[in-house]
């Protein structure tokens, strides 16, 4: 084939994209199941983070596996629709909890999602055996600023929230995030990050709304 011919040319580029095609999807199906166990390593952290619990990468999942205890599905009537599996995948509709064994204690952890200033907020958030006072909390973001905004994943953020209520009175009431010097009235409330005004209202209204529907569960007796 004359290799200065217009038709060799053609011939010439479709076979390196087909090539270069295979290649790719080849890699890509390698490292799937790498890509997918580093994903649930890193859930598991964030996890383990809203119980007080922090370890490398590696050693996530027998750590996991060790304080967690159960793992279910719920609707918005606190039933369970689902089992730890559908809890931990996230992909079946409902609300996951992730029941963990701290120190002989009980502890309920429930996942948050919101929207911060650049993007998605989320996070876990876990209650005593009275399933109204925090115990501990974690939270993520994909794009808020650095300095600012991202600092909602500092533990000097979360720790805040010990020992706050989300209930008061028998009220569903959430947990505020505030200005500093303010103040919420007739709720618990904390101190909001400085220069992250938008990502702490994204935060308060993150816990309000995804609690809101774990509300009859929490008041449950089960």
């Amino acid at each position: 084939m004359n290799r200065d011919s217009n038709s060799y040319t053609i011939i010439y580029a479709a076979v390196m994209v087909i090539l270069v095609a295979v290649v790719l999807a080849f890699t890509s199906q390698s490292l799937k199941s790498a890509q997918k166990q580093n994903e649930d390593n890193d859930k598991r952290q964030q996890i383990l983070r809203s119980i007080n619990v922090k370890v490398p990468a590696n050693q996530a999942e027998a750590k996991y596996n060790e304080l967690i205890k159960d793992a279910y599905l719920i609707d918005g009537n606190g039933n369970k629709v689902g089992d730890a599996k559908d809890a931990f995948e996230g992909i079946k509709e409902g609300y996951p909890v992730f029941v963990a064994n701290v120190d002989g204690q009980t502890k309920y952890i429930m996942s948050l999602h919101g929207a911060g200033l650049w993007g998605p907020i989320w996070g876990y958030i876990s209650v005593n055996d009275d399933k109204n006072t925090v115990f501990g909390t974690d939270f993520s973001h994909q794009g808020e600023t650095p300095g600012l905004g991202a600092e909602i994943t500092k533990p000097e953020f979360s720790r805040q929230f010990a020992s706050k209520q989300l209930f008061k009175g028998g009220v569903f009431k959430s947990i505020a995030v505030v200005k500093k010097g303010k103040s919420a009235e007739g709720q618990d409330y904390v101190d909001g990050i400085s220069g992250g005004t938008i990502t702490s209202q994204g935060v308060s209204k993150m816990l309000y709304d995804s609690l809101k529907s774990y509300e009859k569960f929490l008041t449950s007796k089960q």
